[in-house]
């Protein structure tokens, strides 16, 4: 079996000395150039399955090398080395294609966890593993709209990268689905995927969590405790409503994130942790920005590339093959024989509609329909669609008495709730217990009734 090669890019002897051996070590055949220069040469001679450039070189800079390496040999991965506490040079790197970056000192067991990643990377016509194979086995993003069509292109280019990735969009759109997505298509694909609701979590737990902790810790640490970064370690860490970190979880956020380093509760020293961060909310991170509610330096490094996950109501056309699906697996999933078919009335009830829940509100409404539908076609009074809130918005506050009861009843819920997220300042965990019900519950009951708050 041949040897995978990696091109070394470096004006400094000594690095490139230290880098070649310990690739060597790890199997690797490898080349060295000293400036940009040399480094395109041997690139017209043969193809490398990585290359590893140095930001400052004495003929231009890494980022121009990126640059003729997209657009000459697109296959090849490009990991940069970037100066101590360089965050800006990194981003820009990460922007400009880079499959990931390394600080300098350059650590070498980070060296090894990115060369391992990158090899990971399918190469042109090379053949599939396991269930990519033939898709079986993956989620699925379906549709048909242009919309669609670009938001799986932008996935598919995303998971061959490294770099952190923000994805925004509305409740109930499918950011978790995105961010999956991209860590199966990716060379992580064969380590953990851990998904984190930020908002979930009690701020006084958020260390522990995070970070693990050490026997002995606090009151209760019986024994040593992994935290989410330790069980994503080599995979993919995903922050879902990072907007509701609080300030002090975000600087150590900003931390790890940058050194690639945790220390547990109650340890004296660090760990090393390989984790792609891709992180989501369904609110403007650049509007708690400027609201003070979140750091500045923590959102460029999260938002270095951002996906925006278009909301059902932008892509109406998706909607019958969307409810099809939906339907067939609900289906599946009662062990019904047969798969009721939409009518046409209730077909264009439903692309009338306007989803404020996005997808999940559509999977809620027919998982509803097809328990309340007689035969073996979904009529539109089995959807039981309400009318848009813009009708209801038409009443004064407090008037409920020209709204027919579902309408009322909503109406009074989001008002009890609104006024429960005030009285909390919008700490949703606070909020749910003031209400006397469970933070899943208020959530489900947030994104039903449109409070994207």
């Amino acid at each position: 079996m041949q040897k995978s090669r990696v091109l070394i890019v470096d004006d400094e002897a000594d690095i490139r000395e230290l880098l070649s051996l310990t690739l060597q070590r790890m199997g690797l055949d490898t080349d060295c150039a000293a400036n940009e220069f040399e480094a395109t040469q041997l690139m017209q001679k043969r193809s490398y399955d990585l290359c590893l450039t140095d930001m400052r070189l004495p003929d231009g800079d890494g980022l121009k090398l990126l640059e003729h390496v997209s657009k000459n040999h697109a296959a090849t991965p490009v990991a940069v080395i970037t100066a101590h506490g360089s965050a800006e040079n990194a981003v820009a790197a990460l922007k400009a294609g880079a499959f990931d970056y390394l600080p300098k000192p350059v650590s070498l067991s980070q060296l090894r966890a990115l060369v391992r990643s990158a090899l990971k990377l399918p190469r042109p016509n090379q053949p599939k593993k396991g269930a990519e194979r033939d898709g079986a086995g993956l989620p699925v993003l379906l549709g048909d709209s242009a919309l669609m069509r670009q938001t799986r292109q932008m996935i598919d280019k995303l998971a061959r990268s490294q770099a952190p990735i923000h994805i925004s969009g509305e409740s109930g759109c499918g950011k978790e689905l995105a961010a999956r997505l991209m860590h199966l298509k990716g060379p992580r694909r064969e380590a953990p995927f851990v998904p984190v609701n930020c908002g979930a979590i009690p701020e006084s737990l958020m260390e522990s969590e995070f970070f693990g902790y050490k026997k002995g810790a606090f009151t209760g640490a019986e024994q040593d405790k992994e935290g989410f970064f330790q069980a994503a370690n080599g995979g993919t860490l995903f922050l879902d409503e990072v907007a509701d970190l609080p300030i002090q979880m975000q600087v150590k956020l900003l931390r790890a994130i940058q050194e690639k380093k945790v220390r547990k509760v109650g340890s004296t020293g660090e760990e090393n942790v390989d984790v792609r961060i891709i992180s989501a909310t369904h609110r403007h991170l650049g509007d708690a920005v400027k609201d003070g509610k979140f750091r500045q330096d923590l959102y460029y490094r999260l938002n270095v590339i951002e996906l925006r996950m278009p909301s059902l109501r932008e892509m109406r056309e998706d909607i019958p093959v969307l409810a099809r699906e939906i339907l067939r697996r609900s289906a599946a999933e009662d062990g019904a024989g047969g798969v009721p078919a939409l009518s046409a009335e209730a077909l264009v009830a439903l692309q009338d509609y306007p989803f404020p829940g996005n997808v999940r509100e559509l999977e809620n409404i027919l998982e509803r329909a097809l328990a309340l539908c007689a035969g073996d076609q979904i009529e539109k009074h089995d959807l039981q669609l309400t009318p848009p809130a813009a009708s209801a918005a038409e009443v004064a506050p407090g008037d409920f008495s020209m709204l027919p009861l579902q309408e009322h009843l909503d109406r009074v819920e989001k008002e009890a709730i609104l006024q429960a997220l005030e009285k909390t300042r919008y700490n949703r965990t606070a909020a749910a217990k003031l209400l006397g019900i469970t933070f899943r519950a208020l959530r489900y009951r947030m994104e039903r009734l449109g409070i994207n708050q």
